[in-house]
């Protein structure tokens, strides 16, 4: 198919429309349910003060906003694929905002901006405080202000919406890769984001990862519980054609979420029995280098090491194949000394590379 068909066909694919609205007419869909903004991607979001009040002073000053992007479903409903930040903001300085349950939220207080200092203190409505309330002919500016929307259309392919979330929200995010898949799983299928989520919670997990807190934020233990379900069984010939990682997570698990054959409870049993052995035997040392010359672990988790010893001791313990729970601790702390693992697991080595090397030597290091 020569490149002109490709594009063709893709077009075909997704449909598309858009238009401007005024903040008026958001509202109005939101409070008509019309509209979904997924309340449960605020966990994922770290908008600051600032920058909500930042957005209302650009409202006011008549700067143009970006367009919100949205996505027709077949009931019609609008989901917001990105613009969540900016139309969440809008409705909680409005007091409209709900959380997950329906619960209104409290309304937003603004703090001085570099040209409208006057806004700290500001409400939509301040009943306690009149003077604090934005004045009425300042609410129908915002409420007349223009945000366009662009729409993929019910029509489209199914998975268009999820391929434009994940374009839209990379590069130049404030989310972490995890965040942005996880926001995915929970456009595609919550329960089943929900089950990853609670995979890192495991008590021998947390204790033999021992992230600090910075990666806990980006939900990097969300990110290592899922390449431990994509990971811990692949055939090794699929190894080699993973590639960039970071896309074929977030391809598999978008497939995972949505394959109806995928045995949850039997994957979370591996899990579980995999970091109850590395817990036992090897604590909180567990993914940390091993000094041969001083004879102790140092540093902090190394992915690497989680890669060969967390997903070899896996891969054993489902083919029934584990050493002795002594010979794991050992063996754990001999890769340093095997040079199949010292040159492929130097921070200059990018996974796609380290990967067909590392998974196979794991598997067969903790073979009885």
């Amino acid at each position: 198919m020569s490149l002109t068909d490709q594009i063709n066909k893709k077009r075909r694919e997704i449909k598309t429309d858009g238009y401007p609205m005024s903040i008026r007419e958001w509202v109005s869909m939101y409070e008509r349910d019309e509209l979904d903004i997924h309340p449960e991607f605020q966990r994922f979001y770290r908008w600051t003060a600032g920058q909500k009040a930042g957005l209302i002073e650009s409202i006011l000053l008549g700067i143009p906003l970006p367009p919100i992007f949205v996505s027709q479903r077949p009931d019609g409903v609008w989901d917001v694929v990105d613009g969540l930040q900016r139309l969440s903001t809008i409705f909680q300085f409005m007091g409209l905002l709900r959380d997950e349950n329906g619960k209104r939220l409290e309304p937003l207080t603004l703090q001085g901006t570099k040209y409208l200092p006057s806004l700290k203190g500001i409400q939509w409505e301040c009943a306690e405080n009149p003077k604090n309330s934005l004045p009425k002919e300042l609410q129908l500016v915002v409420k007349g202000s223009k945000v366009s929307a662009s729409i993929v259309l019910k029509e489209s392919d199914e998975s268009a919406k999820y391929d434009l979330f994940q374009r839209l929200n990379t590069g130049g995010s404030e989310l972490s890769p995890q965040e942005v898949r996880n926001c995915l799983l929970v456009m595609i299928n919550k329960a089943f984001f929900e089950w990853l989520k609670e995979l890192p919670k495991f008590e021998p997990f947390v204790l033999t990862t021992a992230l600090s807190d910075r990666p806990l934020e980006e939900a990097y233990d969300m990110e290592l519980a899922l390449r431990f379900v994509l990971l811990a069984r692949i055939p090794e010939g699929d190894v080699k054609a993973i590639g960039d990682v970071g896309a074929f997570l977030t391809d598999r698990v978008s497939e995972l979420a949505q394959d109806k054959r995928f045995r949850r409870a039997e994957a979370k049993q591996l899990f579980e029995d995999t970091f109850t052995v590395l817990a036992e035997v090897l604590d909180e040392l567990a993914f940390k280098r091993y000094s041969t010359k001083k004879k102790k672990h140092e540093g902090g988790f190394l992915l690497s090491l989680f890669e060969v010893v967390a997903l070899g001791v896996a891969y054993n313990i489902a083919e029934g194949t584990l050493c002795t729970k002594q010979e794991v601790a050992k063996r754990a702390r001999s890769v340093w000394t095997e040079k199949a693992f010292t040159e492929w697991a130097t921070s200059g080595v990018n996974a796609s590379r380290r990967l067909p090397r590392l998974i196979p030597l794991g598997r067969k290091l903790f073979a009885r």
